[in-house]
C-alpha cells in the first residue's frame, strides 16, 4: 500500500474520532475515488497514482468554485475552496514559476516553437509537480515574448 494512501486512511479514522463531519466526508470521498482508480488500474496504487487522483479532486473543486461564483453561491464556493486547500496539504509544493519559465526557454531554444510542442516537452518533465494550466500560461507568455 502506498504511504500516502495509508496516511489518508489514518486521517479518516482520526477525523471520525474527532467527529469532524466535513473532514470525514472529504476523506471518505477521496478514498472512494482512490478505490475506483485502483479497480480501474487492476493493481495497487503507488504514491504517484494517489497524487494524480488528489490533483484531479483539486481541479474538480476549483472548477466548481468558478461555477458557484458565477451562480452567486459564495457559501458553496467557499466550501469547495476549503476542500481544495485541505487536499493540497497532502501534495508536495508546486514547482516555482521561475523554474518552469527556465524550462520553457530551454525548450524554445531547443526548437519547440509551438504551444503543442512545448506542452509535449514540458508536461512529462513537470508531471505531478506543476499544474498544466500554469505550464500552459507560462509557455504562452514566453512564446509571445519570442515573437515581439
Amino acid at each position: 500500500m502506498s504511504e500516502l494512501l495509508a496516511r489518508l486512511q489514518s486521517d479518516l479514522n482520526s477525523s471520525r474520532k474527532a467527529r469532524d463531519k466535513a473532514g470525514t466526508l472529504l476523506l471518505g470521498t477521496l478514498l472512494a475515488d482512490l478505490k475506483n482508480r485502483r479497480i480501474e488500474l487492476l493493481r495497487d496504487l503507488t504514491d504517484d497514482d494517489v497524487r494524480e487522483v488528489l490533483r484531479k479532486g483539486i481541479k474538480r473543486r476549483r472548477e466548481s468554485v468558478e461555477m458557484y461564483e458565477k451562480g452567486r453561491r459564495e457559501d458553496l464556493a467557499s466550501r469547495e475552496r476549503d476542500e481544495a486547500a485541505r487536499i493540497e496539504q497532502y501534495l508536495p509544493a508546486n514547482v516555482p514559476d521561475e523554474e518552469i519559465r527556465m524550462a520553457v526557454r530551454a525548450a524554445i531554444a531547443g526548437g519547440a516553437g509551438t504551444i503543442g510542442a512545448l506542452m509535449g516537452t514540458l508536461l512529462p518533465q513537470f508531471k505531478g509537480r506543476a499544474e498544466g494550466a500554469t505550464i500552459n500560461r507560462i509557455a504562452r507568455e514566453e512564446l509571445a515574448g519570442q515573437r515581439d
